[in-house]
């Protein structure tokens, strides 16, 4: 049974690095927006909320998303503990999905059951959505080249890869040249970059 994981920062602490282009309530409010749009991409599957914040806590619950409260372990480690109650609770496919993506739309079928998913960022340097089996114990380390690490440790598990390369999952808004981005692709008749093709490994 597929679930989607979603770790949130506090709105209040997220997107420190718009500071320069949005002020304090401008950045709160689009981490909130983000954070909505990532659980409304879930399309009808479980959501749970990993986060340490009682505001989001509050703004999960209002969400109708179930949260799992994880104070001060850091974000690959939540998400590590999220992942092994999601299998301890009957879930077997983990969708691991940030909450920064503005067109992600449809996470319910992202990953395979018993094989691991990544969708990388524009520079395959971070990863945006993982799809994990929750009972194989997959080790997850985010931050800069998270996607290499994650690829090798889906070789370790020896299980099959599938890499999605679609700017609907590879654009998130982390720096302000990213809101101008999401602004061009946003205005009338834009198109988004072009859709590379996915690579499939064992």
């Amino acid at each position: 049974m597929r679930v989607v994981l979603i770790p949130v920062k506090s709105f209040r602490l997220a997107k420190l690095r718009l500071a320069p282009a949005l002020d304090d309530s401008a950045r709160r409010r689009l981490a909130r927006d983000l954070a909505d749009i990532a659980v409304s991409a879930a399309n009808g599957a479980p959501v749970y909320v990993v986060c340490d914040d009682g505001d989001v806590a509050d703004w999960a619950i209002g969400r109708r998303a179930t949260v799992l409260y994880a104070p001060g372990l850091g974000l690959s480690a939540a998400v590590e503990a999220g992942v092994r109650y999601l299998a301890e609770q009957g879930f077997s496919l983990a969708v691991v999905a940030h909450a920064d993506l503005p067109f992600v739309s449809d996470l319910s079928g992202f990953g395979v059951p018993s094989e691991v998913t990544l969708a990388p960022d524009r520079e395959h340097d971070g990863t945006n959505v993982a799809a994990v089996p929750t009972a194989r114990g997959f080790r997850f380390s985010y931050g800069p080249g998270s996607f290499d690490r994650h690829r090798a440790e889906a070789e370790r598990l020896g299980l099959r890869l599938t890499v999605i390369d679609d700017w609907r999952l590879s654009t998130d808004i982390d720096v302000p040249a990213d809101l101008a981005l999401v602004a061009r692709v946003d205005s009338p008749g834009a198109k988004g970059p072009a859709t590379a093709a996915g690579e499939t490994r064992r």
